[in-house]
């Protein structure tokens, strides 16, 4: 399961972080140029002034920025990252509609984006033998430290609030629950909470496994090409 760069990507310089979602870039031609950024968290490791990052120019004439962050090159681990939070959901999409998750294969795809409540899912699911119902929050991982993938890099309330919201319905047997980490890189063989970043995070997740919420980790492979969608990967819960 892959999604293909539609077009050619640009070998930029990263310069410095304007804000949470616009960095200042350097183009091959010595232009420096407003670059939108797919992704909030914190990313202190991956954006370091002077290093490469790959650009997509879009062809939306309305956005303030021409040009987006695609992915970034990790020195230490010899390997590209996605610096797209957009991506995980798109591949997972595209493997539930395919029915390519051997971890979910009792279940099939319903719809995205489901509301309950005051929150929004991003799938519903359909047990394939009875009238159970699925929801499925995916959620990007970029940091690694030791070989295992941390998750979130930067505080998130928001996340916080869908997995308490996941452990309630899950408690009260109105739906099952799940949450599935997509780590955009590949050298790592877990993954888990941060919680000397976000310990409210760390604290609703361990909770959430208590009670019956499932947690799945999946890698991606990264090229100037395309992002794919690799093998399945723990998930640990809580620190022994």
């Amino acid at each position: 399961m892959h999604l293909q760069f539609q077009d050619t990507l640009v070998q930029a310089v990263f310069l410095n972080r304007l804000n949470r979602f616009v960095l200042e870039c350097e183009l091959p031609t010595g232009t420096k140029e407003k670059v939108h950024l797919p992704d909030p968290g914190r990313l202190k490791d991956l954006l370091v002034s002077g290093g490469p990052i790959w650009l997509q120019e879009s062809t939306d004439p309305k956005r303030k920025t021409k040009w987006s962050a695609v992915m970034t090159y990790d020195p230490s681990a010899d390997i590209y990252v996605s610096l797209n939070t957009h991506y995980p959901n798109r591949l997972v999409h595209e493997a539930l509609k395919q029915e390519r998750l051997e971890e979910l294969n009792e279940w099939q795809l319903e719809r995205a984006e489901f509301k309950v409540g005051r929150s929004r899912f991003d799938f519903l699911l359909t047990h394939k033998q009875n009238d159970q119902k699925l929801l499925l929050e995916v959620k990007s991982v970029t940091m690694v430290e030791d070989g295992i993938g941390k998750f979130p890099d930067s505080v998130t309330a928001r996340g916080a609030r869908h997995v308490e919201e996941l452990t309630h319905l899950q408690e009260d047997g109105r739906y099952q629950t799940a949450v599935m980490f997509i780590a955009q890189r590949t050298d790592l063989h877990g993954i888990t909470s941060a919680p000397e970043i976000d310990p409210l995070f760390a604290r609703v997740m361990e909770d959430a496994d208590s009670k019956g919420v499932r947690f799945f980790g999946r890698s991606c492979m990264v090229t100037p090409e395309r992002i794919s969608l690799t093998g399945p990967l723990p998930v640990y819960t809580k620190k022994d």
